[in-house]
């Protein structure tokens, strides 16, 4: 099936990608795996190539589900998974590695990025001795996955960061929507330095991980994604669990027309107010959004622990 849904530069890969990408987690959250499967093949044929996905996502559901949707459409697809070592070192990333390859039913993966950097001390350990940046260049340099990348959703300053160390990241996942401009905002603080780098920006989050701010008719779902697909990213990653929404995200993506400059400060303005102490992006302020693994990693109760 041919797409007008637009291809961009993944950065400095020589790759393009499709603007919209398919999120893995909402996959994994859907009751039914046929309709999550079908979700997903109907993503693909009508022009979405970037999958995103974690290991961690659902315990392996997500992945195990993606691995069935792309079984006869792996080389129409760019696919991207995470791993989830939260602190831990090269020897776990490399098993995971090995699961995730097995879950998605492929020999190389496109694109491996270390999962959730949202803790302080993430840079430190992850480029510790033996920590997971080795990991993902051995599996780069061995031929296992082909682009290699980090993503977080807590503070600018930790993925300024992790962009300090003299690494050949790839590509560089963050949340990017209207809000995100007037509150601890990667927009302006991180944005910028990928793009001068040649680093692919990677944007989540349009509707700030839950959509709240759409219940509340704050903005609607449509003008939100347009505003993120409007920044220079490579791809908008959304999470789609009905063909409704998949049908929603494609009127926006097929054909696609940007905002203008003022259109988007326009926006910016519109929401400044409600964005500007952070309800609508609890993932900066809240440990709602961190795995429960990361936060044993790095001292803080689990969630158990912390409802006792």
């Amino acid at each position: 099936m041919t797409s007008d849904i637009p291809l961009r530069p993944l950065g400095a890969t020589g790759v393009m990608v499709s603007a919209l990408g398919l999120g893995g987690y909402h996959l994994g959250k859907m009751e039914s795996e046929r309709e999550a499967i079908r979700i997903a093949q109907a993503a693909i044929d009508a022009g979405i190539t970037f999958l995103d996905n974690a290991w961690e996502y659902h315990r392996g559901r997500s992945e195990t589900i993606m691995g069935r949707a792309i079984a006869d459409r792996r080389e129409r697809v760019f696919l991207m998974t995470k791993v989830c070592t939260h602190g831990r070192g090269k020897r776990e990333a490399m098993r995971q590695l090995e699961q995730s390859l097995r879950r998605l039913r492929t020999e190389v993966l496109d694109l491996w990025q270390i999962h959730e950097c949202v803790y302080d001390n993430d840079p430190e350990r992850h480029f510790a001795r033996g920590g997971v940046v080795e990991a993902l260049l051995d599996a780069k340099r061995q031929g296992k996955v082909r682009f290699v990348g980090f993503t977080g959703h807590k503070h600018p300053g930790i993925h300024l960061a992790m962009l300090a160390h003299d690494c050949p990241f790839d590509t560089c996942q963050l949340p990017l929507n209207c809000f995100d401009a007037s509150f601890r905002s990667f927009e302006r603080e991180v944005l910028p330095v990928l793009v001068s780098r040649g680093v692919a920006p990677i944007g989540m989050k349009s509707l700030s991980g839950d959509g709240r701010q759409v219940t509340k008719k704050v903005v609607s779902a449509e003008e939100a994604l347009r505003y993120a697909m409007s920044l220079p990213v490579s791809t908008t990653v959304s999470g789609i669990d009905s063909m409704r929404v998949l049908r929603q995200n494609l009127k926006v993506a097929v054909g696609f027309k940007p905002m203008s400059k003022r259109q988007m400060e326009a926006l910016r303005r519109r929401v400044r107010d409600d964005a500007s102490d952070g309800r609508f992006e609890l993932y900066k302020t809240t440990a709602q959004h961190e795995g429960p693994v990361g936060r044993v990693q790095h001292g803080f109760p689990s969630d158990a622990e912390a409802a006792a």
